[in-house]
């Protein structure tokens, strides 16, 4: 028998990275707009290569020729990760709601799988359908407060739309962590690739303060850049690349079901809004769905054999 100590530990990842990744859209309703949305991000990435630095740069010095080999790459998911999942979350912050922004983000699992078949020809499970079928209904059963009817009369602004964007970028970002192999280990990798989504960000940062806005720096603009830096920069990006490391990129997605669960649990002890049946009868579908989905396909016969 194998050891299955390494898939119990992804289950309880599984279970606490969207409440990491759940702080960061909370913050983005709480700023509201106060803190410009590139500043706000490029001070969030600055301030986690900062901190990551010092543990990471004689690694990333040692390894340079590996990370000369593959900087577009790095470059390309700092833009997605940091430049696309960035500041359109900000800008989405200031017209739509928190719970909002993690309903829409909780398609990502579906987008990671599209992506996946679509430029890699990944096969999708008969048992992996299911649990995102599960999941999908959960999230609906949550959005539409278990009346069906409401979907008709749902609208979306722009904050929405730029939350469509953020999730496209989170997708890719995913597809492309599993699928561009490094010969980094993940703690330097993802310090190469916040460097370059800071890099990315530095001419929008421009742009943004030629049209006269500018991030104050003062307690309040600092300790939401720490809080970011901390809660959903390190702890959450380095939590979700140890994951799609453990169970790949489509199984990892399916953690994203999770964060509009947590944002109403969140909203309770907060906001004081208090958690209806509809909630209880989403997280009842949405937990054995990421079961579903997650759970490792079992070993054929043939392969337990040549494994004697």
């Amino acid at each position: 028998m194998g050891d299955r100590s390494p898939q119990r530990l992804a289950y309880v990842l599984l279970l606490f990275a969207p409440l990491l990744m759940s702080s960061n859209m909370l913050a983005a309703r709480w700023v509201e707009g106060s803190v410009p949305p590139v500043a706000l991000a490029f001070g969030r990435w600055l301030l986690t290569a900062l901190l990551l630095l010092p543990f990471t740069a004689g690694g990333l010095w040692r390894h340079r020729s590996a990370v000369a080999a593959e900087w577009p790459t790095l470059l390309l998911l700092g833009a997605l990760g940091m430049g696309v999942c960035g500041p359109p979350v900000y800008l989405a912050g200031v017209t739509t709601t928190a719970t909002n922004i993690g309903l829409i983000y909780s398609t990502t699992p579906i987008l990671i799988v599209v992506f996946g078949r679509i430029f890699w020809g990944e096969k999708v499970s008969v048992r992996q359908a299911a649990g995102i079928a599960l999941c999908l209904a959960g999230v609906l059963a949550i959005v539409t407060r278990g009346d069906p009817g409401t979907l008709a009369s749902l609208s979306f602004t722009a904050g929405d739309l730029w939350t469509v964007l953020a999730t496209l970028g989170w997708a890719l970002y995913s597809v492309l962590l599993k699928h561009r192999p490094s010969r980094l280990d993940l703690t330097a990798r993802f310090t190469a690739i916040t460097l370059g989504g800071v890099l990315v960000l530095v001419p929008f940062l421009g742009i943004e303060a030629a049209l006269g806005e500018r991030a104050l720096f003062d307690a309040r603009t600092v300790g939401i850049w720490v809080f970011l830096a901390l809660v959903p920069g390190l702890g959450a990006y380095l939590l979700y690349g140890k994951l799609v490391a453990m169970v790949g990129p489509s199984r990892t997605g399916l953690l994203m079901y999770l964060v509009p669960v947590y944002i109403a649990g969140l909203a309770w002890l907060l906001l004081g809004e208090q958690p209806r049946l509809h909630h209880l009868a989403g997280i009842a579908l949405i937990l054995p769905g990421i079961y579903l989905g997650t759970a490792a396909p079992a070993p054929s016969p043939a392969a337990e054999a040549g494994s004697r």
